[in-house]
């Protein structure tokens, strides 16, 4: 059993070098090590080259951090390992024992600092964590690769997105809690104040277990989070003669529905990276593929059935139905078939509709990738001859009429004929 560890930092360029060293032993017996900057404005990558396989950026979170490693991994088994937090040495034995007996687990933490109290703190962490079943980030949780899959990964969350992850990995079955221990860094307690640190998670763990917004909850941690957006995602059922129909002289119908299945869940990896907000798949012509299906039931995705009409028609329906329930919060509207969009777009185009009215990212093509809006506008999904190199020029006219304030992102590519295709195979990395 492979193993993939990874390790999300931000700006932990002093450290960082002498806790990757420490993982060497286990590179050399097979596992790999990957390392994932969310923005560090100091060394920490250049700190992390020498003791990585890979170093990859994603956007800042952990959530997004954690999930940009796993998707990047080839390991059978991946390891959520915080940068202050040292394993043992047979963690990778250790691991693949437990994981033929159960789907996850985790291990017991020490935390390493002069205060007496971090020693009971730890102690009843790993207590806890054995009555309920629920592990921190702290434990370094461990899991199969297919059932992480399965899962979608870690939610969009600001906050608590590893209580959130073991919630769902418990309909798998409990966790295996080993007793050999962890050893993280007390630094955050100490600087803070160790009872302070406790009374506030234990307030922010008992909010969130009864429904509070995890966006809120990080607020009250201390760790602001980046400008909200809900996402409607567009998307056609992967089937033969239905999806991506202009890829069947190439692809076959069964391999254009193939594709459309690929990006799909592409797209969903990207929004979901992006930590923004709510997420809606709307689905054409209906929800009942069982593709969809499988969505809701693994990733808990909602699904909502595309209405009748031309492409305009059916994102009016989505604008109108999100800011129905959501009017404070801005909406992006985005397809499956653009394998260039990426985490950052999205947070850009979040970031700018907090001082415009829209946002765009052009397609090379004359479209449009995605469209995001403040409030509804439904000029700019009228009477527009949609697939054709027309549609962003009026789109911008429509704009420009109703009086909006907009910013356009630099233009991206989508697929849509052979051509494309073809550009789409030649990407590095591309299997």
């Amino acid at each position: 059993m492979k193993l993939s560890i990874i390790v999300p930092v931000l700006n932990e360029a002093a450290r960082l070098g002498e806790r990757l060293a420490a993982l060497q032993p286990l590179r050399e017996r097979g596992a790999e090590v990957l390392v994932v900057d969310g923005g560090s404005t100091d060394a920490t990558r250049e700190a992390a080259l020498p003791w990585a396989d890979r170093v990859l950026l994603a956007p800042r979170g952990r959530a997004s951090q954690m999930n940009a490693g796993a998707w990047a991994s080839r390991g059978d088994a991946l390891l959520f390992l915080h940068a202050d937090t040292a394993l043992p040495a047979a963690a990778d034995t250790l691991i693949a024992r437990a994981l033929d007996q159960r789907d996850w687990g985790r291990f017991d933490v020490r935390i390493e600092g002069r205060h007496p109290a971090l020693r009971l703190i730890a102690a009843m962490m790993n207590l806890r964590s054995r009555l309920s079943g629920m592990a921190t980030g702290d434990q370094a949780v461990f899991v199969r690769r297919r059932v992480f899959e399965s899962l979608g990964g870690f939610a969009a969350l600001p906050l608590m997105e590893d209580l959130d992850l073991c919630r769902r990995l418990k309909r798998h079955g409990p966790p295996l809690c080993l007793r050999e221990q962890v050893v993280t860094s007390g630094r955050r307690w100490e600087q803070y104040g160790v009872w302070r640190i406790v009374w506030l998670m234990w307030r922010l763990r008992a909010a969130w277990f009864f429904g509070a917004d995890p966006h809120a909850l990080a607020l009250r941690y201390g760790y602001r989070p980046r400008a909200p957006a809900a996402v409607a995602v567009m998307a056609k059922a992967p089937q033969p003669g239905l999806a991506k129909t202009r890829l069947i002289p190439l692809l076959g119908a069964p391999g254009a529905a193939r594709a459309q299945r690929q990006f799909t869940l592409q797209t969903l990896r990207t929004v979901q990276a992006a930590q923004l907000g709510s997420i809606t798949l709307w689905c054409a012509p209906d929800t009942a593929h069982r593709f969809f299906r499988a969505l809701f039931q693994r990733w808990g995705v909602v699904c909502r059935a595309q209405p009748g009409g031309d492409l305009g028609a059916r994102m009016a329906a989505a604008v109108q139905s999100h800011f129905a329930s959501e009017p404070q919060c801005p909406l992006i509207l985005v397809g499956t078939d653009c394998p260039a969009l990426t985490a950052a777009h999205l947070q850009q185009v979040a970031d700018a509709l907090q001082s415009f009215d829209a946002a765009l990212i052009p397609a090379e093509d004359g479209g449009y990738v995605l469209l995001g809006l403040r409030q509804p506008c439904p000029p700019v999904f009228a009477d527009i001859p949609w697939s054709t190199p027309a549609v962003l020029e009026l789109t911008r006219q429509r704009l420009r009429d109703a009086g909006a304030t907009w910013r356009e992102l630099p233009a991206l590519w989508d697929v849509d004929e052979p051509a494309d295709w073809d550009r789409l195979q030649h990407l590095p990395g591309t299997p």
